[in-house]
């Protein structure tokens, strides 16, 4: 089967993506909300698998690269006091805590660190 130009072009926009997010994982005092950075890494992860899915093997590669680069981004740039893989757990329960505060109007904070109402824990 021939490559797909294609193929090259999404590949091309993951390199550039990942150089472009390579300053903020090299920055000691970067500090990324989850909520941006979490969900940018869950879109390249399935982007990657899409791609894959498709026999389109370089764009899955740069997909999966910044993928990695966002999840690096999630586990070592949060602003929370915490680093590592526990930052997607701690932003899915900020998640459903504002999702219920919406629902019910109840507030109800968070076990390991005070966070405002209609605020993230990121």
């Amino acid at each position: 089967m021939s490559m797909m130009w294609q193929d090259l072009v999404f590949l091309a926009g993951s390199v550039l993506s990942i150089v472009f997010l390579a300053p903020t994982v090299r920055d000691v005092t970067a500090r990324i909300p989850l909520g941006s950075s979490v969900p940018s890494m869950t879109i390249g992860a399935i982007y990657a698998a899409t791609y894959a899915t498709m026999g389109m093997s370089f764009s899955a590669l740069g997909s999966f690269g910044v993928a990695t680069m966002w999840s690096l981004i999630v586990c070592y740039r949060s602003p929370g006091p915490h680093d590592g893989p526990a930052n997607v757990a701690r932003f899915a329960v900020s998640l459903l805590r504002q999702a219920h505060e919406t629902v019910t109007g109840v507030s109800t904070p968070a076990e390991d660190e005070p966070v405002a109402s209609g605020q993230s824990a990121d």
